[in-house]
């Protein structure tokens, strides 16, 4: 380290400058429009630039631009017609790794659980109780912050 260092600060030779790395991926797929607004605020306040939100009301939507490049995927289960379990399911099929996908709920934690296998998902978060939020967010600063 000290002779990058050396070499860097050297007047002989240019500094190297390494450009920050691309946004954090992240996309949230819930029918809520005042939902998404107000994740994009915490996120833009949290992580400024570290983070691009990405918002679908619409399943269909979203699955067009699932890859293996989505830091973290977050879904609402109760998406109409049942979409939120089978855009899990996509997403996975489309290389987003489970421990990139968050599933949301207004459901008890419980209920979801027995919906989702600790090894089809990250986690399972309702989107009402404030402990939940707060799980919610050390899950982000991991994901932004550390990796």
């Amino acid at each position: 380290m000290e002779k990058a260092l050396k070499i860097a600060s050297s007047p002989a030779r240019r500094a190297i400058v390494l450009a920050p790395p691309p946004p954090k991926r992240v996309i949230l797929v819930d029918q809520s429009t005042l939902y998404a607004e107000s994740w994009r605020a915490v996120l833009a306040c949290r992580y400024g630039p570290r983070v691009a939100l990405e918002s679908y009301r619409e399943p269909s939507e979203a699955a067009a631009r699932l890859s293996a490049d989505v830091s973290l995927l977050l879904v609402d289960l109760d998406l109409p017609f049942g979409d939120g379990p089978r855009l899990v399911k996509l997403a996975q099929e489309r290389g987003v790794a489970t421990r990139r996908i968050v599933v949301l709920s207004s459901r008890h934690a419980d209920e979801m659980h027995s919906l989702f296998s600790p090894d089809s998902c990250l986690a399972v978060i309702n989107k009402t109780e404030p402990q939940q939020q707060n799980a919610f967010l050390m899950i982000l600063d991991s994901i932004v912050l550390r990796h």
